[in-house]
């Protein structure tokens, strides 16, 4: 599976197939309406993605289908019947949720990521349209070509949730993505007040961690460098109105205490005590 992974993402064909696509959904997000509907379904309100929280509706109810239609196998009834057919229509509800959620998510991503993306929503949508077809034979009884359809559909699950993990726990879509390095606990020189000027925005290290060093409306803030969201370099991210946003993909944070305003970042971003001491800057973290 791990081989079959790295090939999807190498197929760059699938960026062609992927265009229509991601203008689709782009084309549904416009104004500020349209952001906090996607902030919304990104999870910004959460403070965690809201993705992974929808799919464990339907691999759980489907997986308990597969439990139920196994039971009456093995005892030759349709004692489970009905209880199976509950948790095919439930895991079809939760699905719908997963996908648009998923598809939000997607939309920010790029590279190999989003060619795996793509392969992995297609997977669950075939899962979800055999869930469906079984549903509907089940509708009076439980037949054979109704648990042939969601036992392939379960498996065809299976397969999807392997590549949702390859994004997660290999491409690193969803974890926060601001917390690398270990900055000094206490107040650390960085660059001479004078450097900075009003608006200016500069990228230093801190011990080992990348921090953006900041001036807007007379104040010097400071914010970890990364975006939270998948790394993008905040320093060179346009500062207006007291926010600060990424340059990749649009997450936007107040610079004042580093707290998302808008997606797709779910995190805020680690914020940093400023000083000036001796005509230079001196920044730790906050506590």
């Amino acid at each position: 599976m791990k081989e079959v992974a790295e090939l999807v993402g190498t197929q760059e064909w699938i960026d062609r197939a992927a265009k229509p696509l991601d203008e689709a959904v782009s084309a549904v997000f416009q104004g500020e309406a349209g952001r906090t509907v996607k902030d919304g379904l990104n999870g910004t309100w959460l403070g965690h993605p809201l993705h992974p929280v929808l799919t464990d509706v339907p691999i759980g109810a489907w997986m308990m289908a597969q439990v139920f239609d196994g039971l009456d196998n093995m005892n030759g009834g349709h004692r489970f019947e009905d209880a199976a057919r509950v948790c095919i229509n439930t895991g079809l509800v939760g699905a719908v949720g997963a996908a648009v959620t998923g598809l939000t998510e997607w939309s920010d991503t790029g590279g190999q990521s989003r060619r795996i993306g793509l392969v992995h929503g297609v997977l669950n949508l075939t899962a979800t349209g055999l869930f469906l077809t079984s549903a509907l034979m089940r509708t009076r009884r439980r037949t054979s070509g109704a648990v042939a359809a969601s036992t392939a559909g379960f498996a065809i699950a299976m397969a999807s949730a392997y590549l949702g993990g390859v994004l997660v726990y290999k491409r690193e879509i969803g974890p926060n993505h601001a917390l690398a390095g270990e900055p000094p606990e206490e107040f650390t020189r960085t660059i001479a007040e004078a450097e900075l000027r009003e608006g200016d925005k500069r990228r230093v290290m801190v011990g080992d961690a990348s921090i953006v060093v900041l001036r807007h409306q007379g104040r010097i803030c400071a914010l970890a460098e990364r975006c939270a969201h998948q790394g993008g370099p905040l320093s060179e991210g346009e500062l207006q109105d007291g926010t600060i946003t990424c340059p990749w993909h649009g997450s936007t944070f107040r610079v004042d205490d580093g707290s998302v305003v808008h997606g797709p970042s779910t995190f805020d971003q680690p914020c940093y005590e400023t000083r000036v001491r001796d005509g230079f800057i001196e920044v730790k973290p906050r506590t």
